[in-house]
């Protein structure tokens, strides 16, 4: 899967030179991030005006269209996680009024799917990490903060200052002992 500063999106097979699937054409915004889900049978973009797009992957048509397409961010859409099945998704971003880390639920229509919104990371979250074990968000932001939160009782855990900078980069280790973060610095 490829995404492009043209905001084009486009699917390969390793065994074949040309592209499977063109899910978006040149001339959207810009691609911010994009992931398959854990079963392989969706795969969703993030964008720079906000949206989030997400199609089935098993499609036959060369252009298709999403089966769920929100502006789930006032600004831009810079992270994500498919949470669960597939069913629960978590964005980060930035929107005007500092809700910059959101739960949707894709089952409902989109005017009742914000599922919760954290107020949080000032100009803005930059990154997002899901441990699923522990069923926790750990979100990095613009002025090198981190936040960590649980799905499950909505709220903020923890903040702490990681970095002087914007926080780039998350990773978490298997057993979700550990997170290491990465900036701009």
């Amino acid at each position: 899967l490829t995404g492009a500063q043209d905001g084009s999106v486009r699917m390969f097979e390793w065994t074949r030179p040309q592209q499977l699937v063109c899910f978006r054409q040149a001339g959207n915004a810009r691609v911010t991030r994009m992931y398959f889900n854990s079963q392989g049978n969706k795969c969703g973009v993030a964008d720079g005006e906000g949206f989030l797009s997400i199609w089935q992957v098993n499609q036959t048509t060369s252009n298709p269209k999403p089966y769920l397409s929100w502006q789930c961010h006032s600004k831009t859409t810079s992270d994500f996680a498919f949470i669960t099945s597939s069913s629960l998704v978590a964005t980060s971003g930035q929107s005007n009024d500092n809700r910059n880390v959101c739960l949707w639920d894709t089952l409902v229509s989109s005017g009742n799917s914000l599922v919760h919104a954290f107020t949080c990371h000032d100009h803005g979250a930059t990154v997002l990490q899901y441990a699923p074990k522990h069923q926790l968000l750990i979100s990095g932001g613009r002025k090198g903060y981190i936040c960590i939160f649980d799905i499950r009782q909505r709220q903020i855990l923890y903040t702490f200052q990681a970095h002087e900078s914007a926080v780039k980069a998350l990773a978490l280790d298997p057993s979700e002992d550990y997170f290491v973060t990465g900036s701009a610095e």
